[in-house]
């Protein structure tokens, strides 16, 4: 009889010691369990405090040249919104980003792409919630200038023989004209560095953007309010590097550069994620 309660109590005890270890096991493993950049995944409160990432893509591609770049931070507990650039004028483009800013709740950070960043530029001009701007081979007009104008401040842009104008007709009877790169051209010039099969399908779903959205002219610069990171690609053919150091200095950005074709966010999403979560934390 003795001797089966000391089985018992033994019984017990290596149940509630097994029973220990595996709440314990669990704290642990949701506590430390790693991120897409290999760092502690962050409490619910934490990421509850986080900024809202809003990405702006840019002339030739769509929301989806981001996905890359939204699964790490999705990864790393941060909300994200890969909002759709209608490319007709950064005017209009920025009021449409507005609506979707309008929506999110608490602090944002805006991220542009190429002409993406002449409309986050605009998007984001007095307005509190936007923390700060990440331009991703990107536009930084001032005021008075547009893209085309930036693009041709220093040699080295192969875009122009690349494009393939349509025209178009509105249902008011206006014209204009809708530029696409030519297919069998995208890769060399827009995506270098991107797997040939993938750059095919980014050729064929791109987005054209309106030839009067590059001639439109800059009317204010959020960058001269809000602190901005900025990634130069130094194998770019749409914006020459030259360019993008200069847009970059003048708006004292914290200036990251890698050897990247236009596309850098498909060919180096960690790259892009991580200067983002960069000027996340910075601002919080």
């Amino acid at each position: 009889m003795k001797a089966d309660k000391g089985m018992k109590r033994a019984r017990g005890r290596r149940f509630a010691t097994v029973a220990a270890a595996t709440v314990l096991a669990g704290v642990v493993a949701g506590t430390l369990a790693a991120t897409a950049n290999g760092e502690p995944r962050p409490a619910a409160q934490d990421r509850q405090a986080r900024p809202t990432i809003v990405l702006e893509h840019g002339a030739f591609a769509d929301g989806s040249s981001w996905n890359g770049v939204m699964e790490r931070l999705q990864a790393d507990g941060y909300s994200v919104v890969a909002a759709a650039n209608p490319l007709r004028g950064p005017h209009s483009d920025a009021t449409a980003l507005r609506t979707v800013l309008d929506h999110i709740k608490g602090p944002e950070i805006l991220v542009g792409h190429s002409y993406g960043g002449s409309v986050i530029s605009e998007a984001a001009a007095d307005d509190p919630q936007v923390k700060a701007l990440v331009y991703v081979a990107a536009f930084l007009p001032a005021p008075g200038e547009n893209a085309l104008g930036l693009t041709n401040k220093y040699p080295g842009s192969t875009l122009p023989d690349a494009l393939d104008p349509v025209p178009y007709t509105n249902a008011d009877g206006s014209t204009g004209t809708d530029l696409y790169i030519q297919q069998d051209k995208f890769r060399h010039q827009f995506a270098a560095d991107v797997p040939a099969n993938q750059a095919a399908l980014m050729a064929a779903a791109q987005r054209p953007i309106a030839q009067a959205a590059l001639e439109e002219k800059a009317t204010v610069a959020a960058w001269k309010g809000k602190p901005a990171w900025d990634i130069v690609t130094t194998q770019d053919l749409n914006i020459p590097a030259a360019v993008q150091r200069f847009m970059a200095r003048r708006a004292h950005a914290h200036t990251i550069e890698v050897a990247a074709s236009h596309s850098v966010a498909v060919s180096h999403p960690r790259l892009v994620a991580e200067a983002i979560e960069k000027a996340a934390r910075a601002t919080r």
